[in-house]
């Protein structure tokens, strides 16, 4: 069994689309001169939404009627479970690291979130080892972006009740200035914002990634509804091209990610075994929780939804999340969130996890089945 774990999971190492991340990370690495245009980054990220929700939709037009209320339960459990795994983030990182506790609650968000680029990544992998998963899944990626902006905005929110001051400082960090205010004066705990103004709101439910996800998954499903002479032509520009528009995605998530590791050096030891430990911490208990529910209410998933429910799981937002961050939690470090969340999580994933994640799902899958 061992033999064949290796093998499979050496195999799917060295896909194509794996290769092109690789090629992407050198490129910083040897100080090649070359930059990825932005607008051709932002094209190929608002196609990978489209397509990635186009297909589901289409997939969705066929589930039956019946089986509605397991998926809906389902959906349900990853909003909560993804939370669970936000405020889980922070206790480790209260652990392991000595960093700002704004910055730990900050972090803590972006990995109660998932990644729409490791999610296509997985999809890629699994298409190309022929392991089919529910259709659903792409609703799936929409519904557990949420609960991180939730656990970012509720914690930083106890830290500014508990005297957070202007500079994201909590009493007892060092260079913290307690709040003075004149007697009668509203203090700023007092006049602090909303835990969710509208603006918030709107870029939590409203974001653009979000918007162009869940548009693809509608205008998926009501012309899969119309049948196959309607899906055809659609299906050679959102299908058949996936593979090698992922390819050039990774290629600028490789750059990307290798730039970021620069930031690591300000976070210490344990920062750095958080971005790379937690993510097979937090997939083993998506895959565990996945079979249970399926045991539980007898369902039936395919195969690759264990793993693209691990891979949710395992995930840090790169784009949900950071927007929330700007508007909502100024004071938290710009660079230490993304440097784990690409430069230490993302690369993980897409290189050493997904081919991991897979043989975890298949192995739980044998030793105990779902009858």
């Amino acid at each position: 069994m061992l033999y064949e774990f290796w093998q499979n999971f050496t195999h799917n190492l060295f896909k194509p689309l794996l290769l092109f991340f690789y090629l992407g990370f050198l490129i910083p690495i040897l100080k090649i001169e070359f930059e990825f245009p932005l607008v051709i980054y932002q094209g190929l990220t608002m196609y990978l939404l489209l397509a990635i929700g186009w297909h589901g939709g289409e997939e969705l037009a066929a589930i039956q009627a019946s089986s509605i209320g397991n998926i809906a339960g389902f959906m349900l459990l990853g909003f909560v479970l993804n939370f669970a795994i936000g405020t889980l983030a922070y206790v480790l990182l209260n652990y392991l690291t000595s960093m700002r506790r704004i910055d730990k609650a900050t972090v803590a968000g972006y990995y109660g979130s998932d990644s729409a680029g490791t999610f296509a990544t997985c999809v890629a992998v699994l298409t190309s080892i022929g392991m089919a998963f529910d259709a659903y899944m792409p609703v799936m990626l929409a519904v557990m972006e949420i609960p991180g902006c939730l656990v970012a905005l509720y914690l930083v929110s106890r830290l500014r009740y508990r005297g957070m001051d202007a500079a994201g400082l909590m009493p007892g960090e060092s260079g913290y200035t307690p709040p003075v205010s004149a007697p009668g004066a509203r203090t700023a705990t007092e006049t602090k914002a909303p835990f969710m103004s509208r603006e918030l709101l709107r870029e939590v439910f409203l974001n653009p990634g979000l918007v162009l996800l869940i548009g693809g998954i509608v205008i998926g499903l009501i012309s899969g509804l119309q049948g196959e002479k309607v899906l055809h032509d659609n299906d050679v520009v959102f299908v058949a091209a996936f593979q090698g528009v992922l390819c050039l995605f990774l290629l600028e998530m490789g750059m990307t990610a290798s730039r970021r590791l620069v930031d690591l050096k300000s976070a210490g030891p344990g920062f750095i075994i958080f971005g790379l430990v937690a993510p097979n911490l937090f997939a083993t208990i998506g895959i565990t929780v996945a079979h249970s529910y399926a045991h539980l209410t007898h369902t039936e998933f395919k195969p690759g939804t264990y793993v693209l429910f691990a891979v949710l799981c395992a995930a840090a937002s790169y784009i949900a999340v950071p927007a929330v961050q700007r508007l909502a939690i100024p004071e938290a470090s710009p660079t230490l969130p993304l440097a784990a969340s690409l430069g230490l999580t993302f690369s993980y994933n897409v290189t050493i996890g997904i081919p991991l994640y897979i043989e975890i799902a298949r192995i739980v899958r044998a030793w105990f089945p779902v009858t």
